[in-house]
């Protein structure tokens, strides 16, 4: 019963904490059309640009950003950009060269496993300094939560689109593999 009571008290302070930010002074209102005047001649100190503000209407807060990047953002089509693909072979390097990559950058990669070996792809560390927006099998989107690594049991191939966020270096190496061939390194910048 008390924790009802505490849930039902909590609930009623954060609605009326909503209710407060909603009723903001109009300019209709006695006494605030004095203090919006005024806050109109400080324009100089205000970097703020209210104007377009004022042109696009009352509750819409429009945030712009450095990059335009258009309607369907960071993750069209035209942003993304696709690295040369991965190899999983016996004997084989997995990556031909290091990838640099930026930071806030969206891009596609193949995986493709030849089916000579049962291998896999590990590396913690490189899933969790990027966002992987999906991997795709056998013509299946997968969008997951996290990944830690992908095996192969057969040939086949994994297209992982995914946008580098926290730049350091990171490798995708085979479990149980100590070669420098075995592994991919990317640089996030």
């Amino acid at each position: 019963m008390t924790r009802l009571l505490a849930i039902l008290m909590l609930g009623a302070g954060l609605s009326s904490a909503a209710m407060a930010q909603d009723t903001a002074p109009d300019a209709a209102e006695p006494g605030a059309s004095a203090t919006m005047e005024q806050d109109d001649d400080d324009d100089d100190d205000d970097d703020d640009d209210d104007d377009e503000a004022e042109a696009d209407g009352a509750g819409l807060h429009e945030a712009s950003g450095k990059f335009d990047y258009g309607f369907a953002g960071l993750l069209d089509r035209a942003n993304r950009s696709d690295l040369a693909p991965l190899t999983l072979a016996a004997g084989q390097p997995v990556a031909a060269a290091e990838y640099t990559l930026a930071s806030g950058g969206y891009y596609r990669i193949d995986i493709n496993a030849d089916g000579s070996q049962e291998l896999a792809l590990s590396g913690g560390d490189f899933f969790r300094a990027v966002w992987v927006n999906e991997l795709v099998v056998n013509d299946i989107e997968i969008r997951p939560m996290g990944v830690h690594s992908l095996e192969f049991d057969d040939a086949g191939t994994a297209t992982m689109s995914f946008v580098a966020i926290v730049p350091g270096r990171y490798t995708l190496s085979v479990p149980g593999s100590s070669g420098e061939t075995m592994q991919a390194v990317f640089n996030i910048r």
